[in-house]
């Protein structure tokens, strides 16, 4: 079997994004490998940490890969200031004897460097076109942690443990190792619990998580593309920007975007020279007090080249809006209509003044009001398995896996319980812990008792 093979029958996926399934990537000869270790969000450490601990393992699978799609040199990039990953993977490179097709590239400590379209930027030189993937240029992107799963793809072992990040408001931030479908309420009860009774949660990091409460936090469970759970106190600033409805944001901008173009200057994707204007998108929807009539307008539709980082609405904006939060929308309203971007890429030349826009990572978190967690020195790890695990059929991107076990059917950890549908992009899906399988209607519960 070859690895690609291998890769698919394991069930990786994306570990730091939406979750594509990884052996289609594979799929094309590149020009380059590169493994993305910018841990791009404030707060998260698990790729530090696994960078840090699991060298030999990511350096042997990224060879592996390098193979795999022909890419002429393999490429990790992570900050500068990573001293001890650094080390710890020039170690590997070099006892592994791949000096000589596998570099570390150094970024600045900006956000959001791990974007994408970004660090292919930063390693290459090249820009992805607006609606274009990595491929079009000639690359691969996987993240740090999807190459550890790569790795035990080699060795047969299927995707079924998730390394996060647990930290903020908890008595032990610690980075854990936990069976997927694993309740968050039960990750932050391993943390030590939380410091106070009133707090949400984010699921993933402050600048582009999902936030939940502390109510939904006893149902909500890890998933392959869970990167952090972040307890905060309530009334802070992403509960208040989270807590308005559509019809809110649309009012306030309306009546208080001053149409000063900091969220569009400021735009990672507008500053690689991509024909996304988040100012335009505010001016027309607030004007027009809703998306009705504007999805045809090539400024609204242009709202799909977001890549949803939020520096234009934690950072940029002066009155406090929400262009992120109104992309998102446009975006759903787009795809439910069918409608796709129109017209040619748009591309136009890089922006002049884009490294000296490049924002610094401790200063978004202190936008985001997380700056207090920022210095944490997260090492510990935590391992834990819990009595049930609920394993959503989707949890990637593409078709819903469909289960291959029954209720009442007994299952051992590891073992294949949903497979990707015949000829469809999808993932397998595996047991994460042994026990007695009860089939719902968009998940697979495991209980390991009775």
């Amino acid at each position: 079997m070859c690895l690609k093979d291998k890769i698919f029958a394991a069930g990786v996926v994306g570990c730091g994004g939406a979750g594509f399934p990884t052996h289609v990537k594979l799929a094309k000869k590149v020009e380059y490998l590169i493994i993305n270790g910018a841990e791009c969000e404030p707060l998260l450490r698990t790729d530090r940490y696994i960078m840090t601990n699991f060298a030999d393992e990511i350096v042997s699978a990224a060879e592996a890969v390098r193979n795999e799609v022909g890419a002429n040199l393999c490429v990790i990039a992570l900050k500068q200031s990573y001293k001890e990953e650094i080390s710890a993977l020039q170690k590997s490179i070099t006892a592994g004897g791949f000096s000589k097709t596998i570099n570390l590239h150094f970024l600045e400590t900006f956000y959001p460097a791990g974007d994408e379209h970004i660090i292919v930027r930063e390693v290459t030189g090249r820009v992805i076109p607006p609606s274009g993937i990595p491929l079009d240029v000639g690359c691969v992107v996987l993240n740090a942690a999807t190459m550890l799963c790569v790795h035990g793809a080699m060795k047969d072992e299927p995707f079924t443990d998730k390394f996060l990040t647990v930290t903020g408001e908890v008595n032990t931030p610690a980075v854990q190792k936990v069976p997927i479908g694993t309740l968050f309420s039960d990750c932050i009860e391993k943390a030590g619990g939380a410091k106070t009774d009133d707090y949400i949660i984010i699921s993933g990091g402050p600048m582009m998580g999902k936030v939940i409460t502390r109510e939904q936090s006893h149902s909500e469970v890890v998933t392959k593309t869970t990167s952090g759970i972040i307890v905060l106190k309530k009334g802070g600033v992403i509960e208040k920007t989270n807590a308005m409805s559509i019809r809110q944001m649309l009012n306030r901008a309306r009546s208080s975007c001053i149409q000063c173009n900091y969220c569009t200057q400021m735009c990672p994707r507008y500053l690689l020279g991509h024909p996304i204007e988040p100012h335009m998108i505010m001016r027309k929807t607030g004007l027009n007090g809703s998306l009705d009539g504007l999805l045809a307008d090539r400024d609204i539709q242009n709202a799909v080249l977001c890549c949803e980082c939020g520096v234009c609405e934690v950072y940029a904006c002066p009155m406090g809006l929400q262009p992120r939060r109104i992309n998102s929308v446009i975006k759903a309203a787009l795809a439910e209509a069918g409608i796709k971007r129109g017209g040619d890429d748009g591309q136009k030349a890089e922006s002049k003044m884009r490294d000296l826009r490049k924002i610094p990572t401790k200063r978004a978190a202190a936008r985001a009001g997380v700056v207090d967690y920022y210095d944490f020195d997260i090492k510990e790890l935590i391992v834990f398995e819990p009595t049930k695990a609920e394993l959503l059929l989707s949890q990637h991107i593409g078709a819903p896996s469909v289960p291959v076990v029954r209720d009442g059917d007994k299952v051992a950890k590891g073992q294949t319980v949903a497979k990707c549908p015949d000829g469809k992009l999808g993932a397998n899906l595996h047991a994460s812990i042994s026990g007695t399988v009860k089939i719902k209607e968009h998940s697979i519960v495991i209980e390991s008792r009775g």
